[in-house]
């Protein structure tokens, strides 16, 4: 039996409950005021094994399309982008001490990158919800071949 908090489309699990920049893969889960942050799973199989993640200090303010930390795998160096202005509140730096592979194993739930607070709400608008993020993310797995997986422990 289907989950129908979530679809999965060639492995790809996107949940419903979430926002997401879709063109940046980062997936967004509001809080109250404030919004955590997260690789999708498209994401993390594009990026492979997780190697190193340096994140911005809390207390930072990054506008829409900067960096909130830099992700490096096996195969690709790379921002992790705001998906709206905020400021870091909070890293997940001790979970990836431990574990390197958190966002590769489970990347909506222990593998989250950052707590943040929007600063410009309007451009929450901007993100798509789930259902219509996965119309378009169907669409873009497609157009690059792409088949989901997570890493083994």
């Amino acid at each position: 039996m289907q989950d129908e908090r979530v679809r999965v489309y060639r492995g790809c699990i996107l949940p419903l409950d979430l926002l997401y920049d879709v063109e940046h893969d980062v997936w967004v889960r509001l809080e109250g005021e404030q919004a955590r942050l997260g690789m999708t799973d498209p994401a993390q199989t594009r990026a492979g094994k997780l190697v190193a993640i340096r994140f911005k200090r809390p207390g930072t303010v990054v506008e829409r399309g900067r960096a909130l930390a830099t992700i490096e795998s096996g195969k690709w160096v790379g921002p992790f982008p705001a998906p709206f202005r905020c400021e870091i509140l909070e890293t997940n730096q001790s979970g990836f001490e431990r574990d390197i592979l958190l966002a590769n194993r489970d990347p909506y739930g222990e593998g989250w990158l950052l707590l943040v607070r929007p600063l410009a709400p309007e451009q929450l608008d901007d993100l798509l919800p789930g259902e219509e993020a996965f119309q378009r993310y169907r669409q873009r797995i497609d157009e690059l071949g792409l088949t989901c997986f997570r890493c083994a422990e």
